[in-house]
């Protein structure tokens, strides 16, 4: 007598065999005819509205500002030049946080010391935990420049940099491979942007309908620009698109619908001083040094910046902390004035005058870092030509500026 589990006759007409009704049994390879069809034109459209939907999209988002050869920040890439201190004797290297990135002019770096530094910088990062890790790496012997804005330093997470920290420890292949396909991508179309993606527009629809929660429109859209050499500079239409750099400017702030940040507490200002200290110390140990830079900032969220963490407390105590060499926009006039478009980075042009301006400070204060005899002569606010009128003189500078 047949099984009435195994027996596909025994089941009830409206019930489906399956094969978990058969075990035991070999499965039939299910067989279907492909019906005839003009398969060949089908596949032709098909390939022509998705050339013409790609075509389309790519005039949209040209149209918008972005452009090819933007290669934006991805983690394998930082990965990539992190393994650079493992490789030799590297003279300078720069981590810290997108104010540093987009304010470095790396160029103009090199035709003053004639020593092109290794950028390592993330936008949304903590400098501290980068600090920490260079100081960790035994093969590290050179000067490290740390840039921090007050806010971002004084915390306890890594931020955004997180996933590039960790593949620069770990990396699998596939991730390897898919950055470099992405630089292929990257390098022919605009559309590939990551601010710009289809999957990512579609959160910034979110103007804030759920209280309470966070909302990405509230969020910077896209503010970096990145060539293929690495150079990261603010995206030069939050200079021209008066728009774009009013959401820019108000992601800087609360958020809407949120209560404003509070001072940021003694407890986080003393356990980051205390990891500094030991970061600085342990690169001093191997005959390296550290200096610190605080790039300009300006308008409200420079005033909300001395809120949350006044300077005695955060930059004075560091700098005293760590016994270490820093520059603050605020203690030298020729690196304030300049133009900052949404109030936290410098324009692209201003990035070379203020680069200008630090590195030679830099190199009154470390010997590490000397002047070329050949170099270039100083620049000033005056080579800085603002294209989006209305923001130059008012959102200049520093702290005693506003």
């Amino acid at each position: 007598m047949p099984s009435s589990i195994s027996s596909f006759e025994a089941l009830p007409d409206a019930v489906r065999a399956t094969a978990a009704d058969r075990p035991g049994e070999a499965q039939p390879v299910p067989v279907r005819p492909v019906p005839p069809r003009p398969w060949r034109g089908i596949a032709a459209t098909a390939v022509l509205l998705a050339v013409i939907a790609i075509a389309g999209w790519e005039w949209q988002m040209r149209r918008v500002g972005l452009r090819a050869g933007d290669y934006g920040i991805e983690p394998s890439g930082w990965a990539a030049a992190r393994r650079q201190i493992d490789m030799g004797d590297l003279p300078v290297a720069i981590v810290g946080d997108s104010r540093i990135l987009f304010d470095t002019d790396l160029d103009r770096f090199q035709q003053l010391t004639g020593v092109r530094p290794l950028q390592l910088a993330l936008p949304g990062s903590n400098a501290r935990p980068f600090l920490e890790d260079v100081a960790n790496d035994p093969h590290f012997h050179g000067l490290l420049i740390v840039g921090l804005a007050d806010m971002s330093y004084f915390r306890d997470g890594i931020g955004n940099g997180e996933r590039a920290l960790d593949r620069s420890h770990s990396e699998m292949p596939s991730q390897r491979t898919g950055y470099l396909l992405s630089r292929v991508l990257e390098r022919n179309f605009a559309f590939i942007d990551p601010a710009y993606r289809l999957s990512t527009l579609v959160y910034t629809t979110d103007r804030g309908q759920r209280r309470g929660g966070a909302s990405w429109y509230y969020r910077p859209w896209k503010l970096i620009q990145v060539d293929e050499r690495g150079q990261a500079s603010l995206w030069s239409k939050i200079e021209t698109d008066s728009h774009l750099r009013a959401q820019a400017r108000q992601a800087w702030l609360d958020m809407p619908g949120r209560p404003p940040r509070p001072p940021v507490d003694a407890k986080t200002i003393e356990s980051t001083l205390a990891k500094t200290q030991a970061a600085v110390a342990r690169i001093r140990a191997r005959g390296g040094d550290v200096v610190f830079v605080r790039p300009p900032s300006s308008g409200p969220l420079r005033v909300r910046e001395e809120q949350r963490i006044p300077r005695r407390l955060g930059w004075d105590a560091l700098l005293a902390r760590a016994q270490a060499v820093g520059i603050h926009v605020d203690d030298h006039p020729q690196l304030q004035g300049l133009d900052i478009p949404e109030w936290s980075h410098l324009s692209q042009r201003c990035a070379s005058v203020y680069t200008d301006a630090y590195v030679r400070l830099l190199a009154a204060a470390t010997s590490r870092v000397a002047i070329r005899a050949d170099a270039p002569g100083p620049l000033t606010p005056r080579d800085c030509v603002t294209k989006s009128p209305g923001h130059t003189a008012a959102d200049a500078g520093s702290l005693s500026g506003q």
